[in-house]
């Protein structure tokens, strides 16, 4: 993945505010839940991880980006990385983790029960997993870099696969956040209206992706030119945890073994 990818939410580029802080809400939600050992899996740039450190006894990340991981290493020694295409998770014994995180990941994963289950086998008894994962219903083009998005009835039936014990939960916005959604659409919108035989929908996704990233680049850095007291205003406060609604940005899963 490009350096450069608006897929990586970036927490040094202003025009991600809006998506920067909605991702960081799902470590706060976590943070007073962190216990033992910890996985985290698809650790992006790492930003969550300074929450994780501060409750964790021992923190194991796992990512495909090499560049990622020697970040991490250098700002975190005490942090075991592991460089790895999921699933399978490779080297990790079973039942070998209290809490396993996972932020914005199973979205790009193409055999999901394989992923569940492995997340069930690596927990140990009682352990929690923690999962977050955009609302279909909410997306507002295709995403190339997405194998696929869930809707509630989807991400609830791969859950209970593996999984007696879960509840599914909803990150949500308010007014502010509303505000930036509907104009991004308005904006994403008028970049699709060329596209006018759905050809997004049709071509390999590896030929969307470079399109995509200017595209979504370009649309990002001028909805912040042209609002940006709005996009530099949201907040973590702006975001919060309730039940699914249609108005549900992320799922918010927690997982019991």
């Amino acid at each position: 993945m490009f350096s450069f990818s608006t897929e990586i939410t970036s927490s040094q580029i202003i025009s991600d505010n809006p998506l920067f802080q909605r991702t960081l809400k799902a470590y706060e939600l976590v943070a007073q839940h962190i216990v033992g050992d910890v996985l985290e899996i698809g650790c992006g740039e790492g930003y969550g991880l300074e929450v994780i450190l501060k409750q964790a006894k021992s923190l194991t990340v796992i990512d495909k980006s090499k560049h990622v991981l020697k970040k991490i290493k250098s700002k975190h020694p005490q942090t075991t990385v592991l460089n790895q295409n999921i699933p399978p998770m490779y080297n990790l014994k079973d039942n070998s983790f209290d809490v396993v995180i996972s932020f914005q990941v199973i979205e790009h994963i193409k055999d999901v029960n394989l992923f569940i289950k492995e997340i069930h086998r690596v927990l140990k008894t009682h352990g929690k997993a923690y999962i977050t994962t955009p609302n279909s219903k909410k997306s507002i083009a295709r995403n190339p870099w997405h194998f696929k998005e869930y809707n509630y009835k989807e991400i609830n039936s791969l859950i209970k696969n593996n999984f007696k014990t879960y509840t599914i939960e909803g990150i949500q916005g308010n007014k502010k956040t509303d505000a930036y959604y509907l104009k991004n659409k308005q904006s994403v919108e008028r970049f699709l209206r060329f596209d006018i035989f759905k050809i997004q929908y049709k071509i390999p996704t590896v030929l969307l992706k470079i399109p995509y990233e200017l595209a979504n680049r370009i649309n990002r850095n001028k909805l912040l030119k042209k609002n940006t007291h709005l996009v530099n205003g949201i907040t973590l406060e702006d975001y919060s945890l309730q039940e699914y609604s249609q108005n549900t940005l992320d799922f918010f899963c927690i997982l019991k073994k």
